[in-house]
């Protein structure tokens, strides 16, 4: 059958739109055009015969045609005649010749897609239709560069298709790959590889960029070929020659790591590697110091890296298997490398350390696992220690004001250090214990003029050896024993030395965080409180020069003082006086920038609620001291409060608003110095919360700035309803009156857990104020459930998703609160409107958390109500809608019940219709035999099943029945 001939006329006025400076019509057009040739049947041929006959001069419009090719194959190739799909093939292989001949190669971009429509041929093709898809391409392109670059850039293509694994495949596309590498297996790799090398050794001299992308595909390929084609001496004597090339050897050790990563047996891993190492050692590669390239070196450290993981995988199989004596091979193959680990370890470069830090953290697992260790393998520990302990230091580039992406790398491999750290304490903790002491002790002796990174360094191991060292917090410095000395030592001499008042930011805030880490050690030695609370107090900490360390310091200052609370009684007083500017709330006209943040000084007050709280004083004095700690807050409120309705500018009335909002922190901060009820009692500051209470809660009508206010006040309440109790409830009425004025969603969905925290709480003592303040909630809610959004505003369908699972949670907690009256006594009109709700939301809204929520609602309701002496007329609202709803929801096509949040829905749901059987008995069951199920056109057979099921006592048969029903009433 001829071929019909397609006229090459492509709509040259669409092709102008390709051009990235073209008009808008004219790229809608070219748009336009794209989803016509890719739709239609055949007209793609004219973009195939314009690639074929390099009609078009244009790189975007070559990349055009290629980008209709792709979506061909990609998506209709199923659809493609057998001679379109030939034409397909035709179109590359011309397209290809014709590169052949091009003085100039194509740009990137174009090489890059034509590699990916050759890659999406060969995966659709191979197979079946074009199994000498690669002697073709070989025997066409011989050894042209052209030809060469686009055969390497297609075999990279067909790796990200077929190989990688990072790349998700359903499980036909699996089968089909595996397909396809084991025919590769068989048919072409060898002439493949054979290619490769021709490559490589003509290339090596005169195209290094071609032999960079060859050296990658053997890299990629090597991970599923047989290594024997790659691992011998002619490809390796190459790839080693390729190591000594300046353009070529970052390549070639990248493709070298990728050989020693393969799969392989133990006993071959360990000969493929010292192999390996020998002819890099013979060629000078192991003398690390002279190599000057660090960008070589990293690319090396790797490789390194590799070989030594792979080394160390090897002796653990060994070991495993019980082969004693191969395994002890290895591992003198292993400790072979140790030098060399070091010298790239310790490299000033930290690229080229963190490269290694992998194999040398294998290295000590492994000397932790042997029994005894020999003199030279406690050398390599202690060199590993030293370097560990080097390379944690900072250099002098390090911008600790303004960290940026250099400072954050540094920060990462501080960490990958820190592993190291952790895993020497394990191998042999008496040695890091003993040089830590020795760096520790010799850089406090002279630490006024030592650089400021070897200071902060010597504090940090100190630090760092806390979590190193197995042992509770509590217990460095319990019992007696050599650790238990050093570290107190240590302590001592870090609090004695006078080192708190060095000059730079990190080494003021180690020292804090040193003597908080450790804060046990004052419980044995107390004395040294007093100068430590001074470091906490003066220049050192909370008015350091640096904002960076007043902020940490004030975190820090309250854990110290909430462990140590017990043994501070003597300074509370003075310790109050001396903060007492810093609890000064800022108001935003002052000018003057605050020496803490709002947050920071969150802490503050948090410290000292614990200082009044704990202090060994009479009830009266606490109250006192609690008083003076409150009214300026409460003064500066009132004040603030009457100002803000009357600013205009908005600018300042947000800050206002925020100084409004930060003194109600404040306030509910220092509450959480009370464990509980009994405690606020105790200290006799009741009163001073309730006169809080009565001036914050205003705020709550204020005209202006209403979210953020509510959200200060509501956030008051909650924690006033754990302190106070019961003495809180005269205020909540009013509150919930004012808060459920004028509502925003966020404002309704904040208000609610304040309403449930009351409703579970306090439960008969509410219930004439929650019978009162349902209907009004009820209706809040609705009105602005009802109010129209916009159909794309994804931030309102959430918000109001959110209020209305927040709104099913109040009504269970209402509910299931034995507070049935609540509800009972809304009248009949009332009651129903809500029922309708939670029907509405058990069926109607594919939200399962709600759903569930909804009929855990309407089971207790049941219960509650669906007996014999229950609520009249909720019989029959039980056939009418429960009922109805247990079906209906797990049948609508949003119901997935492969999804375990359905899952457990469809559980609750099956719960509500034992609990219907169990309140109504045979009624129910006669019911859904005689009327319900038949009208859903259930057989009787199944009806009859089911019916005996939900008459089972266990509800886990119950379950496992509905979930079987549904999924087969659904396919």
């Amino acid at each position: 059958m001829a071929r019909r001939t397609v006229p090459v006329i492509m709509d040259e006025q669409a092709l102008l739109g390709l051009n990235p400076n073209a008009d808008a019509c004219y790229r809608q057009r070219a748009l336009a055009y794209f989803e016509q040739l890719k739709e239609s049947q055949d007209a793609w041929e004219v973009c195939a015969e314009a690639l074929a006959k390099g009609i078009y001069s244009d790189d975007h419009v070559k990349f055009f045609c290629f980008q209709v090719l792709e979506h061909q194959i990609k998506y209709r190739h199923g659809a493609l005649s057998a001679l379109q799909q030939q034409l397909i093939r035709e179109t590359l292989m011309k397209w290809l010749q014709s590169q052949l001949m091009n003085i100039h190669p194509e740009k990137p971009f174009i090489r890059n897609k034509a590699a990916q429509v050759l890659a999406l041929t060969f995966v659709r093709d191979y197979l079946t239709l074009w199994p000498k898809f690669f002697f073709d391409i070989l025997s066409l392109i011989g050894l042209n560069p052209h030809g060469v670059d686009i055969y390497l850039r297609t075999l990279m293509a067909i790796d990200a298709e077929v190989v990688d694994r990072d790349i998700q495949h359903s499980p036909e596309e699996t089968r089909r790959n595996t397909l396809i590498k084991d025919s590769m297996r068989e048919q072409c790799i060898p002439s493949l590889v054979e290619s490769w090398f021709q490559i490589l050794q003509a290339y090596q001299q005169s195209h290094s960029e071609l032999t960079c992308q060859c050296l990658e595909v053997v890299g990629a390929y090597v991970s599923w070929i047989d290594l024997n084609l790659i691992a011998n001496d002619r490809f390796v004597n190459v790839l080693l020659s390729h190591m000594s090339m300046e353009d070529l050897r970052e390549e070639a050790c990248d493709c070298l790591y990728e050989i020693v990563n393969k799969g392989m047996d133990p006993v071959d891993k360990t000969k493929l590697v010292e192999s390996l190492c020998q002819v890099l050692q013979s060629a000078g590669f192991f003398n690390v110091e002279q190599e000057e390239d660090v960008d070589f070196l990293a690319k090396f450290s790797r490789l390194v890296n590799g070989m030594g993981q792979s080394l160390v995988l090897s002796w653990t199989k060994l070991s495993k298997v019980g082969d004693v004596k191969v395994a002890a091979e290895t591992l003198r193959a292993l400790e072979a490398k140790v030098p060399l680990l070091l010298q790239l370890l310790v490299h000033e470069d930290d690229d080229i350390s963190a490269n290694i830090v992998g194999f040398c953290y294998d290295y000590l697992h492994v000397l932790k696992q042997l029994p005894l260790l020999t003199d030279q393998q406690k050398a390599n520990i202690e060199a590993i220690m030293l370097a560990v302990i080097k390379k944690l230091t900072y250099d002098d580039e390090y911008n600790f004001e303004n960290e940026g992406e250099d400072e954050a790398m540094f920060v990462e491999y501080r960490k990958q250090l820190k592993m190291l750290l952790d895993r020497l304490a394990q191998v042999s903790p008496e040695l890091l214990l003993e040089s830590v002491r020795r760096v520790f002790n010799n850089t406090m002796q002279s630490w006024q003029t030592a650089p400021f990174m070897e200071v902060e360094v010597a504090i940090r191991l100190l630090y760092m050896l806390g979590e190193a060292l197995p042992a509770s917090h509590g217990a460095h410095f319990s019992g007696d024993n050599a650790k238990v000395n050093t570290l107190q030592d240590m302590m001592r001499t870090l609090i004695t030395s006078g080192v708190s008042e060095y000059q730079h930011s990190s080494v003021s805030l180690e020292f804090f965080e040193t003597v908080v880490r450790y804060d046990k050690f004052f419980i044995v030695e107390p004395q040294h409180i007093a100068s430590v609370l001074m470091a906490f107090l003066d220049h050192r900490g909370l008015r350091h020069a640096s904002p960076k360390v007043r902020s940490r310091v004030a975190y820090l200052f309250s854990r110290f003082v909430k462990t140590l609370h017990k043994h501070m009684n003597a300074f509370i007083e003075d310790i109050l006086s001396r903060i007492q500017d810093l609890l000064e709330l800022a108001p935003p006209e002052n000018g003057f920038p605050a020496l803490l943040t709002s947050d920071d000084q969150l802490f503050m007050f948090e410290t000292a609620g614990v200082l009044i709280v704990n202090a060994e004083s009479p009830a009266e004095r606490k109250q006192a001291l609690m008083r003076s700690l409150l009214m300026p807050l409460t003064d500066a409120f009132r004040m603030l409060l009457a100002k803000l309705p009357e600013e205009a500018d908005e600018e300042r009335q947000t800050a206002l608003a925020d100084c409004l909002s930060h003194a109600v922190g404040f306030a509910s901060r220092t509450s959480k110095a009370f464990s509980n009820k009994q405690t606020v009692k105790q200290c006799g500051c009741s009163e001073v919360y309730l006169d809080c209470l009565q001036i914050f809660l205003p705020a709550l009508s204020c005209p202006v700035q209403r979210g953020s206010l509510r959200s200060a006040v509501r956030s008051f309440l909650h924690r006033m309803i754990i302190c106070l109790e019961e003495e809180v409830l005269p205020f909540i009425p009013a509150a919930s009156e004012h808060m459920l004025k004028d509502c925003e969603p966020k404002d309704l969905q904040e208000f609610i857990p304040l309403i449930s925290q009351i409703t579970a709480k306090f439960k008969g003592q509410v219930s004439p104020f929650l019978q009162q303040v349902f209907m009004p909630l009820v209706v809040a809610i609705f009105e602005v459930l009802g109010r129209p959004a916009e159909e794309n505003d994804q931030t309102a369908a959430l918000e109001k998703q959110m209020l209305r699972r927040s709104y099913f949670t109040f009504i269970q907690t209402v509910t299931g609160s034995g507070m049935n009256e609540v509800m009972a006594n809304q009248g009949a009109e009332n009651i129903e409107r809500v029922l309708f709700t939670i029907i509405q939301g058990a069926v109607d809204f594919p939200d399962p958390i709600a759903q569930k929520t909804c009929f855990i609602i309407l089971s207790k309701l049941v219960e509650l109500w669906g007996g014999k002496d229950g609520l009249v007329g909720f019989p029959d609202f039980i056939y009418k809608h429960i009922v109805p709803a247990c079906f209906m929801a797990p049948l609508k096509p949003t119901f997935d019940l492969s999804d375990a949040q359905t899952v457990l829905t469809l559980s609750e749901c099956a719960l509500t219709l034992k609990m219907i059987h169990l309140k109504r008995g045979a009624e129910f069951i006669h019911f859904l035999q005689h009327d319900y199920l038949p009208s859903l056109q259930v057989s009787p057979e199944i009806t009859q099943e089911l019916c005996q099921v939900l008459q089972q006592p266990d509800s886990k048969v119950v379950r496992n029945y509905m979930k079987a029903f549904f999924q087969q009433a659904k396919l």
